[in-house]
């Protein structure tokens, strides 16, 4: 396995919509893509990492809300589609393509996504609080929106200027 390079906003894959996975694509090569992308988001320090984060606009992530701690919360999400989202929380979420903003974004208390794993099967998952904020997140990232685009204008203008801060200090890559 290795470390994949996370890219940083504002990388055009980013605002990208990814393609989906195609079913010739499903085997040994998406498999170690797949580990690849547990071990950058694990090195990281994240609880997800989609595809386009390293600059791969195709429709897939990775997510364990559990540190690692769990194996049961380690899965890959391959061509995601949230099919009923309910309720709202209000949390702080960071970005490993945004690295050093935290802020409050709005999301769904509860989701319900259909996926595939690393070998195809078809999947469905009933989320709450951590992991669907996460799923939600993520699949954003696939469909090219970036979590700058979930914050109230305020919120945005600040970010904003805290990215432009650390890229005068050199702290942004």
């Amino acid at each position: 396995m290795s470390l994949l390079t996370i890219v940083h906003y504002p990388d055009p894959v980013l605002l990208q919509v990814g393609k989906p996975v195609g079913e010739d694509e499903f085997g040994p090569e998406l498999a170690s893509l797949v580990d690849n992308m547990f071990e950058t988001m694990y090195s990281a320090g994240g609880v997800g990492l989609a595809a386009p984060q390293i600059g791969v606009s195709k429709r897939l992530f990775v997510m364990d809300c559990s540190g690692g701690d769990d194996p049961e919360q380690k899965i890959a999400f391959i061509n995601p589609e949230i099919v009923n989202v309910e309720g709202e929380q209000y949390g702080e979420e960071g970005c490993l393509s945004f690295p050093g903003v935290f802020t409050k974004v709005r999301r769904e208390m509860r989701t319900i996504v259909r996926f595939q794993d690393v070998n195809g099967e078809d999947s469905e998952l009933d989320l709450e609080e951590l992991p669907a904020r996460c799923v939600l997140h993520e699949t954003d990232h696939c469909d090219g929106i970036v979590f700058l685009d979930r914050m109230s204008v305020l919120k945005r203008e600040l970010a904003k200027r805290k990215i432009k801060k650390l890229r005068q200090t050199g702290e942004w890559v």
